[in-house]
């Protein structure tokens, strides 16, 4: 799938004094609080992440808490979405003047009436609603479809649009 990166990531990660007799374990917190959140320094979502190294020594940040900050070399995968990248997702509610998709289990997408494809009407079959084509019988977006589109635009900026 498009979107999906692998990152080799040198950084410097604080690390509370509290935190000096266990600083794997602190490492570990620290990086796994990046997870799922868009971050702009890597500008994408880190989905996973590896420590590959860590220095064995530390700088002592000078203040009223002295931090010491740890070099570690670690491996990210990201999720970054750029425009005109082809994405897959799943179908997770309709609506007339939309298609809402959840992509990779955990990134919301939006799909305008105005960026679905011509061919698709949005239709109550047997009570469900689902976006049928009007060029293909059996071919039906509803709850549950795996759909491909197009990324119009990421981070909220516009909605993404279906192709």
């Amino acid at each position: 799938m498009d979107g999906l990166k692998v990152s080799d990531a040198n950084l410097v990660v604080y690390i509370h004094p509290s935190k000096a007799n266990r600083v794997p374990q602190a490492l570990r917190g620290e990086l796994s609080s990046l997870l799922f959140k868009f971050n702009e320094a890597f500008d994408g979502v880190v989905l996973v992440y590896d420590i590959l190294a860590q220095s064995e020594s530390a700088k002592v940040l000078p203040g009223l808490s002295p931090y010491f900050g740890v070099k570690v070399k670690a491996k990210l995968l990201l999720f970054s979405p750029k425009p005109d990248m082809l994405l897959e997702g799943k179908v997770m509610k309709l609506r007339k003047e939309s298609i809402h998709v959840i992509v990779l289990g955990f990134s919301y997408a939006t799909i305008a009436e105005e960026d679905i494809r011509g061919e698709f009407r949005y239709k109550i079959k047997h009570g469900e609603e689902v976006f049928a084509s009007s060029l293909h019988k059996r071919h039906v977006i509803k709850v549950g479809s795996m759909i491909r589109f197009l990324i119009k635009s990421s981070r909220g900026q516009k909605q993404p649009s279906a192709r």
